[in-house]
């Protein structure tokens, strides 16, 4: 034990060192990639796993070309390892969907990118800073969502489109029906169509991220004769 724990904090970067590197952040990138799989994200397990092993191999690449070719003590590390910080972006960026106003991803991306720090760190040798940020990236993943969702922080900007039969000469109904859904109006859009005597509203809400917005649609759909009604995930009206 005392042997296996001698190699693998070794300064010295050796095939048993190396290995146990891989291996553990094959496990620290696993950990993150099962998160972001049960929330359904396309980066998951496997891809994760990846980056984190990459990043640690370009890390130890790093450290093993200046330790055999210009010492240790004076070469730079750094130099191999920093394209990964620049590299990942890229990958990260394929990860960010954006629809006119409504951007999804971000925090997918940034675990991309810090799973590829962590990664590095265990290249390192760095291993309780390694498994302590892993830790701290399941607490913001999974404890600090709950708790936006428990104070009401993950609000998110929708528009709620509806086309209505007849001229629409008040929107308090609306503004009434949506706020017993916990639903705030914040902007409204009106144009009148007289010659077809209908009415286009354009409701820009906050609302909770999961709302069901089933019987928001048929509460709406009651106050005046609808035509249409949907809902779009981005903030722009035009």
């Amino acid at each position: 034990m005392d042997y296996f724990w001698h190699t693998v904090n070794g300064v010295e970067l050796t095939t048993g060192s190396a290995v146990f590197r891989i291996f553990l952040s094959l496990v620290l990138g696993s950990i993150v990639g099962v998160e972001r799989k049960r929330k359904g994200q396309m980066a998951g397990l496997r891809t994760f796993a990846l980056i984190s092993m990459g990043a640690c191999i370009a890390m130890m690449l790093s450290i093993y070309v200046c330790q055999e070719t210009v010492g240790l003590l004076r070469g730079d590390p750094s130099r191999i390892a920093a394209q990964v910080i620049s590299g990942i972006g890229f990958l990260g960026a394929g990860t960010i969907i954006q629809m006119k106003g409504s951007v999804r991803g971000l925090t997918t991306a940034a675990g991309i990118w810090i799973i590829a720090t962590i990664g590095m760190a265990v290249g390192c040798g760095l291993y309780l800073i390694s498994l302590v940020a892993t830790g701290l990236v399941l607490v913001v993943l999974i404890i600090l969502e709950e708790i936006e969702h428990k104070v009401n922080v993950g609000n998110e900007a929708r528009t709620i489109r509806l086309k209505v039969k007849g001229i629409v000469k008040t929107l308090r109904p609306y503004e009434d029906e949506l706020s017993k859904f916990s639903i705030h109006l914040s902007r409204v859009y009106v144009e009148y169509d007289y010659e077809n005597n209908t009415t286009r509203l354009n409701l820009l809400i906050l609302t909770a991220e999961k709302s069901d917005f089933v019987d928001v649609f048929d509460a709406l759909h009651n106050i005046n004769p609808t035509i249409s009604i949907s809902l779009s995930n981005q903030a722009d009206l035009s």
